[in-house]
C-alpha cells in the first residue's frame, strides 16, 4: 500500500519522492511485502513503525535481508498512522530514496550511561561526512527515535544540543500502545531497549522542521512542593498530596481519573518564552502522579484548556503548504492527542487531516523538538518536492 491522497480530494496525487507502505502486523514475510510496495528505486533509510503486537525481532533479521546495503531504523508504538490516517496493529515502513537523501544513524546503546560529549562529537563528525558527499545538498534534519520508558529522554535531548548546530531536531519515544511495558528500538538488526538512534539527513529537498499543540494557558498555576525528579515522579502539588490536588484543580474526584483526565487537562511549563506540555502519565496507587517528562520540585505548572485539535491541526497544516504542499510529513504525535481525539469522537476527521496532508508516523510516549522532550503534542518534518519549491 502506497500512500495515496484521501478521499476528500484535498491533494491530487500520491508523494511522488518519499516512498511508504503498510501491512497488518501478522503478515507473513511482512517486510518483503513492504519492500514490494516502496517498488524498485534504491533507498538510502528505511525507518518502520511497528505495532508492539508484532515479533519486532524477526522483523529486524528480516529487514537485515530484504533492506540488504540499506539503512533501517525502527520502534514500537502506541499506534501507527499511515496513509489511512490513525491505524492500529500495522507495521507502517518509511523510504527515503538515495536520489534525493543522505543519513548516517547513530546508535546510543546505553542511556543510562552514555558519554554526552563523544555523542556530540560523533555527530559533528557525521555532519562533516554528509556534507563532503553531497555539498551541493543545504537541508538537513535530525531524526531521533528513543526508548519511551526509559525516563532520560530529556537528558539526552539536553546532553546532544551542543552537537545539533544549526540543524534542526525531532522525534519521539517509542511506545506500546497504552500498556507502558517494555518498548524497542531496531537499528541495524539489533532490537534493543534504553536506548536511542539519532539519523542525521542531507537532502536535496526543502524541509521544515515544526511542533504544534492546541492549548492556550488558563490563569490556574500549581508549585511541585515534593518530588522525585530521577523517576519523573510528584508527590505534592501546593504542599497536598498531588493526585488529590490536581483532581482539585480540574474539578475531578482523585479515584475516578483516567488517560482522558490527563489529556483534557494538560500542565504546561513555560520555556524560553514558549509553553511546553508536561503530561501525566497515570496516577500511583499511594496517590503520586508519575509524568512523561522532566519535573522537579519549585516548578512552577500552568493548567492549561484545549481548543479544536481538528480545527488547530487543519491550520498549521495548511501553514506548512503556505509555498506549495510537502511531498509528506513524516510525524510523531503524542498518545493523548489520539486518546482525545477518540474520546471527542474525531477520530475520524483527524484521520482525514493526515490523509489529505501526507502525513505518516507513529503515536509516541513523548516528543523531541531540538534540545527539549515534550508531550501532548506533534511534531515531524515536512519534506518538499525540490521541483516544487527550490532549495
Amino acid at each position: 500500500m502506497d500512500q495515496e491522497s484521501g478521499p476528500s480530494g484535498a491533494q491530487d496525487s500520491a508523494p511522488k519522492i518519499v516512498r511508504a507502505a503498510m501491512v497488518d502486523r501478522d503478515t507473513v514475510n511482512p517486510v518483503a511485502r513492504l519492500a514490494r510496495s516502496m517498488g524498485e528505486e534504491p533507498l538510502e533509510l528505511v525507518a518502520l513503525f511497528i505495532s508492539p503486537r508484532a515479533d519486532i525481532r524477526a522483523i529486524a533479521l528480516e529487514a537485515q535481508s530484504v533492506f540488504e546495503g540499506v539503512k533501517v531504523i525502527g520502534c514500537t508504538t502506541a499506534g501507527e498512522i499511515s496513509s489511512e490516517g490513525y491505524s492500529e496493529g500495522k507495521i507502517v515502513a518509511v523510504g527515503l530514496p538515495k536520489a534525493q537523501f543522505r543519513a548516517r544513524c547513530l546508535l546510543v546503546e546505553d542511556l543510562s550511561h552514555f558519554d554526552g560529549s563523544q555523542v556530540v562529537e560523533r555527530m559533528s563528525q557525521a555532519r562533516n561526512a554528509l556534507r563532503a558527499e553531497r555539498p551541493e545538498w543545504s537541508n538537513e534534519f535530525n531524526f531521533m527515535l528513543i526508548d519511551g520508558m526509559s525516563k532520560l529522554e530529556d537528558a539526552l535531548t539536553a546532553k546532544i544540543a551542543a552537537g545539533l548546530g544549526p540543524v534542526p531536531l525531532f522525534g519521539g519515544s517509542a511506545g506500546d500502545e497504552e500498556r507502558f511495558g517494555a518498548t524497542y528500538l531496531l537499528c541495524g538488526g539489533r532490537v534493543m531497549n534504553n536506548a536511542a538512534v539519532v539519523t542525521q539527513v542531507r537532502t536535496a529537498c526543502r524541509v521544515e522542521v515544526f511542533k504544534t499543540d492546541h492549548f492556550v494557558p488558563t490563569d490556574r498555576r500549581m508549585v511541585i512542593t515534593r518530588a522525585s525528579p530521577e523517576r519523573r515522579i510528584v508527590h505534592e502539588i501546593n504542599a497536598e498530596p498531588a493526585a488529590r490536588e490536581y483532581a482539585r484543580l480540574v474539578g475531578k474526584d482523585p479515584y475516578q481519573m483516567t488517560s482522558f483526565t490527563f489529556a483534557a487537562h494538560p500542565l504546561v511549563v513555560r520555556v524560553g518564552g514558549q509553553h511546553h506540555v508536561r503530561s501525566i502519565q497515570q496516577v500511583a496507587e499511594n496517590g503520586d502522579l508519575i509524568f512523561f517528562s522532566a519535573i522537579d520540585e519549585g516548578l512552577v505548572l500552568t493548567l492549561a484548556e484545549a481548543t479544536d485539535m481538528a480545527v488547530h491541526l487543519e491550520a498549521e497544516l495548511a501553514a506548512l503548504a503556505r509555498n506549495g504542499p510537502p511531498d509528506t510529513i513524516l510525524a510523531c504525535e503524542c498518545i493523548f492527542r489520539r486518546i482525545e481525539a477518540e474520546q471527542k469522537q474525531m477520530s475520524g476527521r483527524i484521520s482525514q487531516i493526515f490523509r489529505d496532508n501526507r502525513v505518516i508516523g507513529f503515536s509516541t510516549y513523548g516528543e523531541q523538538i531540538n534540545s527539549m522532550h515534550v508531550n501532548q503534542t506533534l511534531t515531524g518534518v515536512a519534506i518538499y518536492p525540490p521541483e516544487e519549491v527550490p532549495c
